[in-house]
Order: C-alpha cells, then structure tokens, then sequence
C-alpha cells in the first residue's frame, strides 16, 4: 500500500489550559513521530484562560496537518470533540489527550489490528502512567474484548488510546452531552456503542503513556455523584440492571474513602 492511498486518520484533541507548554509539545510531538503518516491532529482549544491558545498556534505553524479551532468560552470536553469531528476527514478517528503521548507504532499497530479484524469497530491499548517528576510509574491493563459485564467495575478502554471507524460516531451520533456527565462522556460513550451493537478491543502493549499525579487526582463529591448517574443510564442501555445496581453505587463509596487509599485501588 502506497503512503498516499493509506486512509486517513483524524486524531481529536480538546484542550483547555493545558498546564505545561512542555506536556502538550510532548504530547503532539508524539503524533507528529509516527510511523503512520496519514494524519491530521484537529487541535481545539475549549475557551483557555492561560496561554494555551499561543502554545497551540505555534505548534500548528510546524505541521500543515495540524489543524486548530477555538471556541471562544469553554464548553466542555464533550462538545469541544463534537466540533472537531464536525470537520474531520478521516476514515478513522483518534484521540489523545494534550498531556499524554503516544509510542511512535500506536496508529500503525491500530489499523493493522481493525485491518485483519473486521468484527471489532474499534480499538485500544493498555498504558503507561507517568508524571514529569516521577517519570513512569505504573501501568493500566484493559481486558483485550471487553464484553458487556466488563463495564460494571470501571470502564473497560483508556479514552486518550482509542482509534474508530468513523460509523462508530455515526452509530451514536457523536460525544454524549448530558447536564450531569462530570469527566464521563468516555464511559457513556462506550457504554453507549455497546448498546448499539459496537465491539471494541483492546492491544494487550502499553502503546499510550497517561498522565496521572497520585497527589493531585482529587475528584470531588460532585463528580461522583455525576459518575452514578451515568452509571444509572449506562447500564440501564446495556440491560445490566439490577445486577449493576451496586456498582452504580461505587462512585459514592469511593467519595467517602480516604484519597490515598482510592489511588492505590484505582486501575
């Protein structure tokens, strides 16, 4: 296959105050470095108050394949995806986050993966954990083929890691957007896929390295409660109640441990 005719893949990044220019340079430096050439990165910025903007119309002179959009208040990670998938091309779509980075092999190891697997409609890898201080530190395993069952404990795909066939966007109509969704558009959005009768997998490498700081990741009472209630209707879509019902629970279990030992749980 020539370079030209491989198909193209959108990768979506919503950005809002990213706090360090040097993680999102990492973070898109590592799109730009892999082996899969036929890419565009839709850089979107959600309406940042800190120098963000400037950091991404920098990075977007480099490489005509970036592309950047504003959105001139923050609207929240799940319309800020929305919009770049209005305007992507590819007939694949990616994410990642801007304070992760990719192995170099991710995108040529995905499309490999749906080439010779026409059953699954989507794809993800396990991944790395890291901060800049401590460096790697740990890793997240996902179940190679998550079935149903497998998003009763915590969802079952790293969200930053996933490549699409674009009918997986069509299937659902996009990112969820619900007034009680806190940081779980991903969760619904898988849960809602399965509901529609998407497969996903998981490659068993850490092709994803995730940036998560042990001492910072407070989620507030809020959050959990907003957690349940995607629980509540994610399940309800996938027919897992009421077996389901004391995991819709977890989230406020969680709100009532001490942090230290929810991180030493968390996976």
């Amino acid at each position: 296959m020539t370079e030209e005719k491989k198909p193209l893949i959108s990768v979506l990044m919503g950005v809002y105050n990213c706090e360090e220019r040097s993680m999102l340079e990492r973070s898109v430096r590592s799109i730009v470095e892999q082996t899969y050439p036929n890419w565009e990165l839709i850089l979107c910025d959600d309406g940042s108050t800190n120098a963000s903007l400037t950091w991404m119309r920098s990075l977007a002179a480099r490489d005509d394949r970036i592309r950047l959009l504003q959105n001139h208040q923050n609207l929240g990670l799940a319309r800020t995806l929305n919009r770049c998938l209005s305007v992507a091309k590819g007939e694949y779509l990616a994410r990642q986050d801007d304070d992760d980075y990719s192995d170099p092999e991710r995108f040529a190891k995905q499309i490999a993966y749906l080439k010779t697997h026409k059953e699954v409609d989507f794809v993800g890898t396990n991944c790395t954990l890291y901060t800049p201080e401590q460096g790697v530190f740990g890793s997240w395993i996902r179940p190679e083929m998550p079935e149903k069952k497998d998003f009763l404990f915590n969802s079952p795909f790293i969200h930053g890691s996933m490549l699409f066939r674009r009918k997986c966007f069509e299937k659902v109509s996009g990112y969820p957007v619900m007034k009680k969704i806190a940081r779980c558009e991903d969760y619904m959005l898988f849960m809602q896929m399965y509901a529609a009768g998407l497969q996903g997998a998981n490659l068993q490498e850490p092709l994803y390295t995730y940036y998560f700081d042990q001492n910072r990741h407070h989620i507030p009472f809020k959050e959990r409660m907003d957690e349940a209630v995607v629980r509540w209707r994610g399940f309800q879509l996938l027919q897992l109640l009421p077996k389901g019902l004391p995991y819709v629970g977890k989230p406020l279990v969680l709100a009532m441990l001490p942090e230290k030992m929810v991180n030493r749980m968390h996976s």
